[in-house]
């Protein structure tokens, strides 16, 4: 009797534990629990391990330059198209800490600026610094456009002739990076006094911030995590011609928030390109045996407002519109006539590609990228992968511009690379390690109560097999 009463409690016990972990299961109770625990921990304040990456990030970040060298200037000017070979790359560290960080409205917002300071790593480059660069001369072009149809640019023109300024020099990639100073804009300069008589690609960009933000701490919205809410005191640009497209939207590309789905949209503003843009889920990825989520910007982020209406905001002049793949931003750069895209070109019109000998667009090399860990939102590896170009174009009033084609000729093209840290990845991995074990409870509930049942199950075929034998061993008949 006292046997049996065991038996059957084992039973009952599965069946508890099987209704337990399937209970679990359904209710994702576990899931929550760690879900609402992550929203808390994964807030820009003093103390948590969020707010320190945040401020100081640990991973490595190298930026990356790969130039353009005009092998043809002579045949441009003749009214070939472009030839070009790609230098690179130039390698530099960045340092990027959040300095002047303060908090606002009671920790719901802090303010920072973010410079950065580039270090060259000759190590991981294909030269030095001191190397030549042939390319478009773009303190002469960016004045040419800025004059063309002004009274004095005859004049302009007769000291481009004498000094002889034309539309191509050649620098060293330390000068074009981070600037020189340039006659023909000190000449300039006495016309326009705002003229900077200095130029450089990163003129002024390194060891100097781009303004103070504003960031949401995800204090009351987890989703608002690092979220820009300002930037130089504006919660808007007024670069383009549209509100939406003048929308400062997103993070600043470093930091996401937790809890990221393959099916929402990431937005992310990019001071560098003077807009928001934003990037959908492609994959599932691994890196460093940590599982991530790989986000890229698609192709509608550049396309022509034929194929994506809501870029109609970034004609500038209103209604004149470029080619998919390609964004002027003249505006945002003091009237240089700057025009931004993907590597070679990538996703870009294909005239673009076939008007410049030398543009090779691959996805593997030129998409950006961003992987990153959907539980925690933080970023295990990306590339952000964008080309510097130059518009030119004959123009009436400067012989020096020849009989060159409108075209647009690539200048240099930049990779901003980060991996995880082998450090980060561990404590990454233990916190997803606990997750996973935490999460597997349920399923864990369910085997025992299944293991639990098989038990039972063998029990009571025992006792019957016992009580099968006592009566086998009766006599069949009683005398």
């Amino acid at each position: 009797m006292l046997r049996s009463c065991c038996a059957y409690s084992l039973g009952l016990l599965s069946i508890l534990i099987l209704i337990a972990g399937i209970s679990l299961v359904l209710s994702s109770a576990f899931p929550n629990v760690l879900n609402s625990r992550v929203k808390k921990e994964v807030v820009l304040k003093n103390g948590t391990e969020s707010f320190e990456a945040w401020k100081n990030p640990p991973p490595p970040v190298y930026m990356q330059f790969y130039f353009f060298n005009l092998t043809n200037p002579i045949e441009v000017l003749d009214g070939d198209r472009p030839a070009v070979i790609e230098r690179g790359p130039y390698t530099y560290r960045e340092y990027r800490p959040m300095e002047e960080v303060v908090f606002l409205e009671n920790g719901t917002k802090v303010s920072a600026v973010n410079p950065k300071t580039y270090i060259f790593q000759a190590n991981m480059s294909i030269g030095p610094e001191s190397d030549l660069i042939r390319t478009v001369n773009i303190p002469a072009v960016t004045v040419m456009e800025r004059f063309k149809d002004s009274l004095i640019a005859n004049l302009i023109a007769a000291y481009m002739t004498s000094s002889g300024e034309g539309i191509f020099t050649t620098r060293t990639v330390g000068e074009l990076l981070w600037g020189y100073e340039d006659a023909f804009l000190k000449t300039a300069k006495t016309i326009r006094p705002e003229m900077d008589d200095m130029f450089g690609l990163f003129y002024k960009a390194n060891a100097t911030n781009d303004g103070q933000y504003v960031f949401f701490t995800g204090e009351t919205n987890y989703t608002d995590f690092a979220r820009v809410d300002e930037w130089k005191d504006e919660r808007q640009l007024d670069w383009w011609t549209s509100d939406q497209c003048n929308m400062i939207n997103g993070t600043n590309g470093a930091f996401f928030h937790p809890l990221v789905t393959k099916d929402e949209t990431l937005y992310m503003f990019s001071s560098d390109l003077c807009r928001s843009m934003y990037a959908t889920y492609v994959e599932d990825v691994t890196v460093k045996e940590l599982p991530g989520y790989r986000f890229s910007p698609p192709s509608s982020v550049f396309a022509n407002l034929t194929v994506n209406p809501d870029n109609a905001g970034f004609c500038v002049p209103e209604g004149n519109c470029l080619g998919s793949g390609v964004l002027n931003v003249s505006a945002c750069k003091q009237g240089a006539p700057i025009i931004m895209s993907s590597p070679h070109f990538y996703q870009a019109d294909e005239k673009y590609v076939n008007d410049v000998f030398g543009m090779r667009p691959d996805k593997e090399k030129h998409q950006t990228t961003i992987d990153i860990n959907p539980f925690t939102g933080i970023v295990i590896q990306a590339a952000k992968r964008l080309q510097i170009n130059v518009m030119v174009e004959k123009l009436s009033a400067f012989k020096q511009t020849g009989n060159v084609r409108t075209v647009i000729i690539p200048v240099v093209y930049l990779n901003e690379s980060v991996l995880i840290d082998d450090e980060s990845a561990r404590k990454l991995q233990a916190v997803i390690f606990s997750r996973n074990v935490v999460v597997n409870i349920p399923f864990m509930l369910i085997g025992l109560g299944i293991l639990i049942g098989v038990a039972f199950m063998g029990v009571i075929c025992r006792q019957k097999g016992l009580e099968s034998s006592a009566a086998e061993r009766q006599p069949l008949l009683k005398s």
